[in-house]
């Protein structure tokens, strides 16, 4: 990596450091020569016992201490900006924004109305209908009669992200069970074909680039191995789908590449932050994460760099971080 200039050095913020998406990120800036602080809610987190990093704990984003948390935080270390690496966190600090720009804290954050589309999948629905956009069929779980005889279905959470308590079924029977066992289910139809996620960068003016990555072997919702892929119409559908909700910043849109299905392409979910595989689009050429730190700062983003090269791997793996003795109060 190329040396900074020192005066554009930063102290950032990166919450959610017991997560990949947050670790990841927060080794790579210190890598780039940043200050970092990293958050996360859990004592636990891995990411807390990262070298480098000014480790701090705050309470979960559905707690009513989450914002008093953050502002003390800010307050007392005094970043310069907030890249928010928890997607259920992203509510609470598009309330916070004003606040954290009184502080000096910049952020890049979609609008509030973009938050709440890609954080539930009803309304994401609706938003890819509207711009025609192909995505699965969904139905409220009062809808399940409407399903067509035959369709494989699958049943999850409304909102959130992840694969916890994702069902896959064959009747409208099975659905009906599986409804009743899922928190706040949606029904959607199961789209087979290769799956794939695009870690993308939408500058201020809604130009976006993508890179394409298909998830190989996935863990727990997470890509563990994957590869870049170059697919025209998949980056078009995945901007398309990024500009129907008007999000911004960095964005993980995730699909399937059918096999001579129409459509061909079909969009499942976009996550309004860093993915966990993002570290494979810098491999590939794609200088994500700078080009990132431009937009958060006002600065042009310079697509010219957003480029990259197809068939580039990424393996993950799980690594043991520490074994030592300490006290973790109020965990057990």
């Amino acid at each position: 990596m190329n040396t900074p200039d020192p005066a554009e050095l930063r102290r950032i913020l990166v919450t959610g450091i017991g997560g990949a998406p947050g670790l990841d990120l927060a080794l790579t800036l210190l890598k780039l020569g940043h200050e970092v602080i990293g958050t996360d809610s859990n004592p636990l987190a891995p990411g807390l016992l990262a070298p480098g990093i000014t480790a701090r704990t705050i309470a979960r984003a559905d707690s009513p201490l989450f914002a008093a948390d953050l502002m003390e935080l800010v307050h007392d270390l005094k970043p310069d900006a907030l890249i928010c690496c928890v997607e259920n966190e992203l509510p609470q600090l598009v309330h916070l924004r004003g606040h954290l720009e009184r502080a000096g804290v910049r952020t890049w954050l979609p609008p509030a109305a973009s938050v709440t589309t890609a954080g539930d999948k009803w309304e994401f629905h609706q938003a890819m209908r509207a711009a025609r956009v192909p995505t699965p069929q969904t139905w409220l779980p009062d809808r399940i009669g409407q399903t067509p005889d035959g369709t494989e279905l699958v049943v999850k959470p409304r909102r959130g992200q992840g694969s916890k308590d994702v069902h896959f079924c064959r009747t409208r029977e099975q659905a009906r069970v599986l409804c009743e066992l899922v928190p706040a289910p949606i029904v959607q139809q199961r789209v087979r074909g290769v799956e794939f996620s695009a870690d993308c960068l939408t500058d201020r003016n809604g130009r976006t680039s993508a890179i394409l990555r298909r998830r190989l072997m996935v863990q727990a919702g997470m890509s563990m191995v994957a590869v870049t892929i170059d697919d025209p119409e998949a980056t078009k559908r995945v901007a398309e789908a990024i500009r129907a909700i008007g999000a911004v910043g960095p964005v993980d849109v995730q699909g399937f590449i059918t096999d001579g299905a129409d459509p061909r392409v079909v969009i499942t979910e976009i996550n309004a932050r860093f993915a966990a595989g993002f570290l494979l689009a810098e491999e590939a050429g794609a200088d994500l994460v700078r080009q990132t730190l431009n937009g958060l700062f006002q600065q042009p983003v310079d697509h010219r760099r957003l480029t990259y090269r197809g068939g580039v791997f990424l393996t993950k793996y799980v690594a043991v971080m520490s074994t030592e003795s300490r006290a973790v109060s109020g965990t057990l």
